[in-house]
């Protein structure tokens, strides 16, 4: 009783073509493609810049602990 037929889904479809239009979800997909697309290239771009990134963060952490080190073997 809980799940639907296919009868069901056929009708969904149906009623979303008509209100929406062959044209309007083509167009819809496309732009959906174009952002996944966008979104992969972006996090490629952050993982090239990433790396370097945290090289520079962890030597900064690095040199942070030394320097708190150094401040309480002097007290």
């Amino acid at each position: 009783m809980g799940s639907l037929s296919i009868w069901h889904w056929l009708l969904v479809i149906l009623v979303v073509v008509l209100l929406f239009g062959r044209g309007k979800i083509s167009d819809l997909m496309g732009d959906v493609a174009k952002g996944i697309k966008s979104f992969k290239k972006g996090m490629a771009d952050d993982t090239a810049e990433g790396s370097d990134t945290v090289k520079s963060i962890e030597s900064n952490d690095a040199d942070t602990v030394r320097a708190s080190t150094a401040e309480k073997l002097k007290s």
